[in-house]
């Protein structure tokens, strides 16, 4: 019994400070690489809000040009 209370009042586990580590990085990971796709997503919008623009131009009824 006093292995267990010298183990528990010993201070955290190694092992669960690892994991948690882990964890931890990979949160940051995760949370990057969402920053990245939705700046991706975003440019991606743009581009075919622009597309989408110039394809509501109705060339055939357009009025001609002055010059």
């Amino acid at each position: 019994m006093a292995k267990a209370l010298l183990g528990y009042v010993g201070g955290p586990d190694p092992r669960l400070l690892a994991e948690m580590r882990r964890l931890q990085q990979r949160v940051q990971d995760l949370e990057s690489e969402l920053v990245r796709i939705q700046a991706q997503n975003d440019a991606l919008a743009a581009a075919s809000h622009e597309e989408s623009l110039l394809s509501s131009i109705d060339v055939h009824h357009a009025e001609p040009v002055l010059a």
